[in-house]
C-alpha cells in the first residue's frame, strides 16, 4: 500500500514539481507489481475510484487548499499526473492479451466478427389488428372507403345526432364515460369516451354529399365489467351505405357476403327483429355455427347459430340531422343502411380464443402463436 497523501505547504513550481513527480514514481512502481486481474482491479480502485482513489484526495486536499495563483499551475500537473495512472492502467489491462494474466477477461468478451448475426426475429399483426384489417378489406372490396374520427366525442355527435336524445332509455347502457368538470357547457357539448364508432358516420355524412359507402373500424369504451367476453375498450367496425332506393335487401345480401368473405362459403345468415335508436327496421344477424357447422354444440348453446352483428335501416331522423349541414340527406329522397360489429367477438372465434383479455395481456407466449 502507498504512503497516504501528504499536505502541501508550499505552492511554488518547483515544491508542486516534487509533490507530482513522488506520485508518478509510487504509481509506476505500484504498476509495475501488477501481476494479475485482480491486481489490476485494486490498482484502478486505489488511484482511480471516485470516493477514497488516491487521484480524488489529491484534488481534495491540494487543489482546493491551494491559492488562487497557484490553482492553475496545480491543475496542469494534476491533469498530467491522471494521464500517466490511465496509461499505466490501459497497458497492464492490455498485457493478458498475448497469453498470460488478463487476457481471459478480455478473451471471454470478444466477438467473432466473421460469425452470422443474432437473427431480428420479424414482428406480426396483433390478432385484433389483422381482424380489423381483414374485416375492412372485406368491404373495401365491396367499393367502401375507410372513415376515421376522434375517440374523445361530443354528446351531440356520440348520442343526440345518433337518435339518442337526452333521456332516452337506450343511453343507460353507454353514457357513462364522460369528461369531468363539464357541468357548465351545454349537454350537446359535453366531451365523453365514443361508445361507438357511429359519430364518424355523421360526421361523414356533413363533410360529403350523397352517396356514401364508408366502413369504420375503430376503439371504443364502455363501462362494462370485464369478464371473459367483454372489456370496457374493445374494437368495432361499422359500415354506413346511403344512396337512392337502398333497401333491406341490400343490406342482407352485403352482410350475407362479408360473413361469408370472413368465415367461409358455407357460412348461413339470418335475421332477427332488434331495437337500435338510429336504425328502423333494426335487426340482429346470426351466422350458422362455425364450430359445428349448425349441428349445435357447447359454443352454440346446441342452437346451430351464433348471434355476431347489429344493423337496420337508417332512421330518417339521422338523415334529419345530417341535412341540416348537407342539404341532399333528404329522408324523402335517399335511403341508407348501417351495421356494426365487434372485433374481438369475429377475432375469438376465428381463432378459438376463449378469453378476451388474452388479447391485451401482452404475453409473448400467446401472442406468438399468430406470428
Amino acid at each position: 500500500m502507498n504512503e497516504e497523501i501528504p499536505n502541501l505547504t508550499a505552492f511554488d513550481e518547483a515544491a508542486l514539481d516534487e509533490a507530482f513527480a513522488r506520485l508518478e514514481r509510487q504509481a509506476r512502481a505500484a504498476a509495475a507489481a501488477l501481476d494479475n486481474d485482480a491486481a489490476v482491479e485494486a490498482f484502478r480502485l486505489e488511484w482511480l475510484g471516485r470516493k477514497q482513489g488516491r487521484l480524488n484526495e489529491v484534488s481534495g486536499r491540494w487543489l482546493k487548499a491551494a491559492p488562487a495563483e497557484a490553482k492553475k499551475l496545480l491543475g496542469v500537473r494534476f491533469n498530467a499526473l491522471k494521464a500517466v495512472v490511465e496509461g499505466l492502467l490501459d497497458a497492464a489491462l492490455g498485457a493478458g492479451q498475448d497469453g498470460s494474466w488478463g487476457g481471459a477477461a478480455l478473451a471471454a468478451e470478444a466477438i467473432d466478427i466473421t460469425l452470422p448475426g443474432t437473427r431480428r426475429l420479424a414482428g406480426a399483426e396483433h390478432p385484433i389488428t389483422r381482424t380489423l384489417n381483414e374485416i375492412t378489406r372485406v368491404f373495401a372490396a365491396l367499393g367502401y372507403s375507410v372513415g376515421v374520427g376522434p375517440e374523445v366525442e361530443t354528446d351531440f355527435y356520440n348520442f343526440e345526432s345518433m337518435n339518442f336524445p337526452p333521456g332516452h332509455p337506450a343511453r343507460d347502457t353507454q353514457d357513462t364515460l364522460v369528461v369531468a368538470g363539464q357541468e357548465r357547457r351545454p349537454q350537446r357539448d359535453r366531451l365523453l369516451m365514443r361508445t361507438h364508432t357511429s359519430p364518424v358516420q355523421m360526421r361523414t355524412m356533413e363533410q360529403q354529399p350523397p352517396p356514401v359507402r364508408i366502413v369504420i373500424p375503430g376503439k371504443v369504451h364502455r363501462n362494462d365489467a370485464a369478464d371473459a367476453t367483454h372489456s370496457p375498450i374493445f374494437h368495432q367496425v361499422e359500415g354506413l351505405c346511403v344512396d337512392t332506393n337502398i333497401t333491406f335487401s341490400d343490406l342482407k345480401g352485403t352482410l350475407d357476403h362479408a360473413m361469408k368473405a370472413l368465415f367461409g362459403s358455407a357460412v348461413k345468415t339470418r335475421f332477427f327483429p332488434s331495437f337500435f335508436p338510429f336504425t328502423e327496421p333494426s335487426a340482429d344477424v346470426q351466422i350458422s355455427c362455425i364450430f359445428c357447422g349448425g349441428k349445435g354444440c357447447r359454443k352454440c348453446k346446441q342452437s346451430g347459430w351464433i348471434e355476431l352483428l347489429g344493423c337496420g335501416m337508417v332512421d330518417p331522423a339521422v338523415f334529419a340531422f345530417a341535412a341540416e349541414k348537407q342539404p341532399g340527406y333528404d329522408p324523402k329522397k335517399i335511403s341508407g343502411f348501417a351495421f356494426g360489429m365487434g372485433v374481438e367477438r369475429i377475432a375469438m372465434m376465428k381463432y378459438g380464443v376463449s378469453e378476451i383479455g388474452s388479447f391485451y395481456a401482452g404475453d409473448m407466449r400467446f401472442l406468438s402463436q399468430f406470428a
